[in-house]
């Protein structure tokens, strides 16, 4: 399998189009075009193209000039397409034919929100896992049955092709592939720079509106407040259930219906991001980290951190701090 590591020669190359969105658009242009010299490491070679003519109209009355056209995917070793325009529109016969030929010639191929649908017109997804934003995730789903589509996760990593949900959720694929290729602590400076979340794992979950909350229901809004607040507490779903004034059984419902995942899994989940924070700034040791976190112990937190980011804590604060490696456990 083809490895990704970003040198000097790594050209990243995003396509444009007609009507083309210019936020998720943006997320690309600011995450790769942009030197960071004082990450100390060669960046990305960022070029941008475009699918139809030189001139393109954009979201909010922009008008864009560009210079190359689909011949430079030919030379790019990761390309991105941000969300199509419209999902009853195929794509041009032409950018599908340049993303099967880069495909097959083993560029990485990855897509922001409703880009997937142009992956999967060009078809790149057979049996494979993706996802997109979850209020498209069926019609992906019913349009290309042999593909397995995931519409909670933030993005999907396949190795070769990577997909991820709605417009911000691209921010967390971005991030993800620049952890990819220069690790966690070149990715947290970046992270930083941007004022973002620190890395999450793809398969989190989306956060869509759901029914409770259209209905008014602020209860479960109230409650994610209030554990993000107090992490370091014991909680169980029975003390949760009487601070939500519901029962057991309804705040399980509510909760995974507004949140996407079981309350108790949220919180693990949430504890996780919070100690990673902490691992970043260097200033705490693991067994106070574990404390404040809400891990009942130092072994707990281990064991979180192999499962999720196949690391120790302590290796884990080295690659942020230092970019030292380590062997995953």
């Amino acid at each position: 399998m083809r490895t990704y590591s970003a040198n000097k020669e790594h050209h990243v190359v995003a396509v444009a189009y007609d009507r083309l969105r210019t936020f998720e658009f943006g997320c690309v242009v600011e995450f790769f075009a942009v030197q960071r010299p004082e990450l100390n490491v060669d960046w990305y070679r960022f070029t941008v193209c475009t699918a139809e003519g030189h001139r393109i109209h954009a979201v909010g009355g922009l008008v864009m000039e560009i210079e190359h056209g689909l011949e430079i995917l030919e030379t790019a070793d990761t390309i991105v397409i941000p969300a199509w325009r419209d999902l009853n529109e195929a794509p041009p016969e032409a950018l599908l034919q340049s993303l099967r030929d880069a495909y097959r010639r083993g560029a990485r191929i990855c897509s922001i929100c409703t880009g997937v649908f142009v992956l999967a017109a060009a078809g790149l997804l057979h049996g494979k896992s993706v996802t997109t934003h979850w209020h498209h995730a069926r019609l992906l789903a019913q349009r290309y049955p042999d593909t397995i589509v995931l519409p909670s996760a933030l993005y999907v990593d396949e190795g070769q092709i990577i997909t991820s949900a709605g417009s911000a959720a691209g921010l967390d694929m971005l991030l993800h592939l620049v952890k990819s290729d220069y690790g966690h602590r070149v990715a947290n400076m970046v992270a930083q720079r941007l004022v973002i979340s620190f890395h999450r794992e793809g398969r989190q979950q989306q956060l869509p509106k759901t029914k409770a909350v259209e209905k008014g229901e602020n209860r479960i809004a109230s409650l994610v407040d209030w554990l993000r607040a107090n992490l370091a507490l014991t909680h169980t779903v029975s003390s949760l259930a009487k601070r939500a004034m519901m029962s057991e059984r309804t705040l399980q419902r509510h909760f995974q219906e507004t949140m996407g995942l079981p309350i108790m899994q949220w919180l693990a989940l949430c504890r996780l991001e919070y100690a990673k924070e902490l691992l970043s700034n260097g200033s705490f040791s693991i067994a106070r980290i574990a404390e404040v976190s809400g891990h009942t112990s130092e072994a707990t937190l281990r064991h979180q951190f192999r499962t999720h980011e196949k690391l120790s804590p302590t290796a884990f604060r080295r690659q942020v701090l230092h970019g030292e490696h380590a062997d995953a456990l």
